[in-house]
């Protein structure tokens, strides 16, 4: 048998790297993202319980800038990942499995996250909540 220099079965490094593809591994990510987040949000929920003062000290580690981009990427996390399983949702059902109709609803996906991670943090910064 002749040697040959290429891979045995397809690999990264010999894929284009497509918005489809893009979003399937943002969708993982954003999915462990969102359960080590989830322990954040309870430990704040925790802090909550026990009192003003344990309250405070969790709005003052969560008021500083990392905290801040910490809430603010967790929160395009879970819209990421909500509106991503809502295009599997749609798939799950027969539709938009043509390439045009895969590579609309995967850019449907980022641009709705983003879209939806800025009128809330909109809302919250109006509101007064991240003081």
């Amino acid at each position: 048998m002749a040697e040959t220099q290429r891979p045995l079965s397809p690999h990264l490094q010999i894929y284009r790297k497509q918005v489809q593809m893009m979003t399937s591994i943002t969708h993982r990510a954003t999915g462990v993202a969102l359960a080590v987040g989830s322990l954040l949000v309870v430990y704040g929920l925790l802090q909550l319980a026990a009192g003003e003062g344990s309250f405070n000290s969790f709005r003052h580690l969560m008021g500083n800038p990392v905290g801040v981009i910490l809430l603010l990427g967790w929160s395009w996390a879970l819209f990421f990942h909500l509106c991503n399983g809502i295009r599997h949702l749609i798939q799950d059902a027969g539709l938009g499995y043509e390439i045009p109709q895969f590579v609309r609803s995967s850019w449907l996906s980022v641009a709705g996250s983003v879209v939806l991670t800025v009128l809330v943090w909109a809302y919250v910064l109006m509101a007064g909540g991240a003081a």
